[in-house]
């Protein structure tokens, strides 16, 4: 700790609280050059902050004292000294919403105290992107003042360099460069005229006696409103499941609609267009860091950002066509190395399906290629029997016909063990994704009861998430 800096601090903080210091506690460093101390004395305490560039505080104070002035939850600025780069802000405790989702998802999971947390903070959000848009000073912003070209290709590159060059991911540079080109032209087409947070995730949120406080907003500027809701939806070590996600993302649009107007169609638009920006955006980040400041805690989030663009890429469609892009973006999704960075455990789906031979074997619509079909046409056929017509694998009737079979249960057998020995390697290498289908003529006897059995015996076994369907089944209606 600089001795100058704590004095300056020291003596700050004693012409605000009228109190001699007791104790000055350096707070843990986060991705920059800022430094935060817990200053108290008898009766008072705030969070002293020191950092060398004017002009990113001088960003901070402004906006902190506009958004205060309108009631927003933000960190209230008791003193500031500009020509030693420091000042005195409100202490809002250690409790962010990161920190909050970590201790109660390992009791309970994702669980409705956090999600109603959550559902606070994308209320709030439209506040800043929309109340708080009216006289704000965007002279202040630093170091643009709108996510503009410059922004989108500064953050682009800080991809490329910093996370693919360092994670050896090949490229063509000039075609990446022609698709860079083509993707900010479409990014830019959107409506940027809405303050752009820039860092809206869940550790700079703070949870203050149940409610959400908003800090280290200093990187504003105007832009999308897509861009936040990405940032905080995806936000990487957050690891929000897609169903709330969904939910979320939902509950914002309806909050939005009692501020403005909202075309819902254009919004998603180019909604995962900026949930794909924001995600390289973290990984160069994550590159930076990790790779090449070795400062390893970093690398732990590239897992989940991984799982993160591994969704995007099955889930969301761009108007845009980029294959230079797409192509690193796969190739991303791939490495076995990148998964399996820092402690990260991601979540493994397995896909289970039954199927008709005559309608041919399922294509894998998530691309990876891998997993089992199995041919149950060789088993036992129940429907060579009229009483059985009419049943499928998910009758009772049917089910007696094949627990009595030895036959059936040795197939399953080895179903088990080829599937445990496989979901065991996925899951040390943090790997998301296995299908496995089970075949027979009809798709409705023989490949529905062993698709079933298989969905039960890994619910009993293993923590992973079950997808089953049946698609002959489902064809029939």
């Amino acid at each position: 700790m600089d001795k100058k800096i704590k004095e300056n601090l020291q003596s700050m903080f004693e012409r605000w609280a009228y109190e001699k210091v007791r104790s000055f506690e350096p707070l843990p460093a986060h991705g920059s050059d800022r430094q935060y101390f817990r200053i108290k004395s008898k009766t008072k305490t705030a969070i002293g902050a020191y950092n060398p560039d004017m002009k990113e505080n001088i960003a901070f104070l402004s906006f902190s004292k506009h958004f205060k002035s309108l009631r927003l939850n933000v960190p209230e600025i008791y003193s500031q000294e500009l020509d030693k780069n420091i000042y005195l802000e409100e202490d809002l405790g250690d409790t962010t919403l990161f920190s909050f989702l970590s201790e109660r998802r390992a009791k309970e999971g994702f669980s409705e105290d956090v999600i109603r947390l959550y559902r606070k903070v994308v209320e709030y959000l439209p506040r800043f992107q929309i109340e708080a848009n009216s006289g704000l000073d965007y002279s202040v912003c630093y170091p643009r003042a709108s996510f503009d070209r410059q922004s989108m290709h500064w953050d682009l590159n800080y991809f490329k360099y910093y996370f693919l060059k360092l994670a050896k991911i090949p490229f063509d540079e000039q075609h990446l460069e022609n698709d860079f080109q083509v993707f900010i032209d479409f990014l830019l087409s959107a409506d940027r005229d809405y303050f752009l947070y820039r860092d809206f995730q869940s550790r700079n949120i703070m949870i203050v006696n149940g409610e959400p406080y908003f800090i280290d907003y200093q990187g504003g500027r105007k832009g999308a409103l897509q861009y936040d809701l990405a940032s905080l939806l995806f936000d990487a070590k957050a690891d929000i499941p897609s169903k709330v996600r969904q939910e979320l993302l939902e509950h914002y649009l309806d909050t939005l609609e009692k501020y403005i107007p909202v075309d819902r169609k254009k919004f998603m638009q180019y909604y995962y267009g900026y949930v794909f920006v924001r995600i390289m955006q973290a990984l160069g980040a994550y590159g930076f860091r990790g790779f090449y400041e070795r400062k390893e805690h970093f690398l732990q989030s590239v897992p989940y950002a991984i799982q993160n663009l591994e969704w995007l890429l099955h889930n969301a469609d761009l108007p845009i066509d980029l294959p230079a892009l797409t192509a690193v973006w796969e190739a991303l999704v791939r490495s076995s190395f990148l998964r399996q960075l820092g402690d990260a455990h991601l979540r493994l789906t397995v896909r289970i399906q039954s199927f008709s031979y005559k309608r041919g074997i399922p294509v894998d619509e998530k691309g990876h290629g891998g997993g089992f079909v199995f041919d149950c046409r060789m088993l036992p056929n129940p429907g060579r029997f009229k009483k059985y017509k009419n049943s499928t694998g998910n009758d009772d009737d049917v089910i007696r016909f094949f627990a009595n079979d030895p036959d059936v249960e040795r197939f399953l057998y080895h179903v088990y063990d080829l599937l445990d020995m496989m979901i065991t390697n996925y899951q040390k290498r943090n790997f998301t994704d296995i299908m496995v289908a089970f075949g027979c003529t009809g798709g409705q006897h023989r490949s529905v009861y062993c698709a079933n059995r298989l969905a039960e015996h890994l619910k009993f076994k293993y923590d992973v998430d079950i997808q089953l369907r049946h698609r002959e089944l489902e064809m029939k209606g």
